[in-house]
């Protein structure tokens, strides 16, 4: 299955003593499919899995795998070692694993290739590359993208490269078949759709979902006159959403919506300052008010 659409990569709430809320989590998957998302992503960086606990990691998936069996939606979860990965073959759910390209050591277009062909091979479901090049140092060519995809077992790129580049114009100018470029830079979601993304996986869409799922359905629909002016006024949510390291704005949305019980988030993060969260809350309301 190729993953298209709109994809939420699910916040992990915490209560008041610091432990995951997973009934809370629970409700939020139920929340985000029933308002038009396509699938969820489970332990995505949104997810802040660098600071849970093997148990709770496992757990994270079982809430969010519950949900997506029980509404019949797509689940990608972030899996990045071949151990993480043969974790998976007990989880039908699973629609791919999203695969980080290698941070910080850099190692090069080839190495980058050899080291997706290996994890294709021993996975049990298909991959999603995730390109991140701000996040990893590592940069590849438009090229190199779409040998990646041609590997057996890959199946879609999550494109996060900080805007619009010479790379991205190429690689969507002439998409990989049987591939989906899914946009992961938030706030040039409506620009990527338009330039044939086959959706995306979009953090700001906790917040006004049906929106996110009608900027996706407007793009595909052709409907030029609905879709550009929604996406920018979804890109202006998105960049107060991300105006400090996500999730903490996010989270500090949701915990003045009532939707989960605390805006907590654990270190290395710190919460959302107020002048941070009040003007996310301040575009969200003017959002919902000029789409009502």
């Amino acid at each position: 299955m190729t993953p298209t659409g709109l994809y939420v990569p699910l916040i992990t709430p915490f209560d008041e003593e610091g432990a995951v809320a997973f009934d809370v989590l629970t409700a939020l998957a139920h929340e985000v499919l029933a308002a038009g998302a396509d699938g969820l992503v489970a332990l995505g960086t949104t997810a802040e899995p660098h600071a849970l606990a093997d148990a709770e990691r496992r757990q994270v998936v079982d809430a969010i795998a519950a949900a997506c069996r029980e509404r019949r939606a797509g689940l990608l979860v972030g899996a990045h070692t071949i151990d993480a990965l043969r974790a998976l073959a007990e989880r039908p759910e699973v629609t791919a694993a999203l695969c980080l390209v290698p941070p910080f050591l850099r190692p090069g277009e080839e190495a980058v290739h050899a080291h997706f062909a290996r994890l294709a091979e021993a996975s049990p479901v298909p991959l999603v590359v995730y390109h991140v090049p701000y996040r990893t140092g590592q940069q590849l060519s438009a090229e190199a993208l779409r040998r990646l995809v041609g590997l057996p077992g890959v199946v879609g790129i999550k494109h996060a490269v900080g805007g619009i580049d010479a790379d991205t114009l190429a690689l969507l100018a002439d998409p990989p078949p049987e591939c989906a470029v899914l946009g992961g830079e938030d706030a040039y979601l409506s620009a990527l759709l338009a330039l044939g993304a086959g959706g995306g996986i979009v953090a700001s869409a906790h917040i006004a979902t049906a929106d996110y799922a009608a900027l996706v359905a407007a793009w595909r629909a052709g409907d030029v006159t609905r879709a550009r002016p929604l996406g920018h006024r979804l890109a202006a949510l998105s960049a107060a959403l991300f105006a400090e390291p996500n999730p903490s704005v996010i989270k500090a949305v949701l915990h003045a919506e009532g939707r989960i019980p605390t805006p907590a988030v654990r270190p290395p993060l710190l919460p959302a300052t107020q002048a941070a969260t009040a003007r996310a809350v301040a575009c969200a309301e003017e959002l919902t008010g000029v789409l009502a």
